[in-house]
């Protein structure tokens, strides 16, 4: 059984695609590109189950049309609709650019100038060119580099000396 804390969501799938077992994959996260990934793990009725990529390719930054190894028709791909996509936090921390954004989602944010603890990260918001740390709590946060000044994975927080009044807002 592998450890839901052992990998972190990086999208989920959408409908088949044609007929020959290709599914739509909205990813948050090109992880499984950029380290050249043999397989996903898909949460199947609570369990995260491994499935093999045979093959896929992008048709946005953030839309994949995926293969899977086994799954060869649009019936067995149909099967496969909203299931949730993981990867696993040690194969992404190999990469020399270094453990992927979205990897965070769950840690809190520690303001070193009041001592505050957030709500868990719930989302990375990209889609502009100012990225942003929405908190469980709905609270927005600026992904300024300056701001941070360390990641504990132990503790699960991100240290950061933010503006003052930025968590009032």
């Amino acid at each position: 059984m592998i450890p839901v804390d052992s990998v972190y969501k990086i999208g989920q799938l959408g409908r088949p695609h044609a007929l020959g077992g290709e599914i739509v994959f909205f990813c948050d996260d090109d992880i499984f590109d950029r380290c050249d990934a043999d397989c996903l793990l898909l949460k199947l009725d609570g369990l995260l189950v491994p499935f093999f990529i045979e093959e896929y390719r992008f048709q946005t930054a953030d839309r994949v049309l995926m293969k899977f190894d086994g799954i060869d028709t649009k019936e067995q791909a149909a099967e496969l609709v909203g299931a949730e996509v993981y990867f696993p936090k040690d194969v992404a921390a190999t990469l020399d650019d270094g453990l992927s954004p979205a990897a965070l989602i769950g840690y809190a944010i520690y303001d070193t100038a009041t001592g505050t603890v957030t709500a868990p990260l719930r989302r990375i918001d990209t889609a502009t060119d100012n990225p942003l740390f929405e908190l469980a709590d709905g609270t927005l946060i600026p992904v300024a580099e300056e701001w941070i000044e360390d990641i504990d994975h132990e503790k699960k927080t991100i240290r950061m000396t933010l503006p003052e009044g930025l968590l009032a807002l």
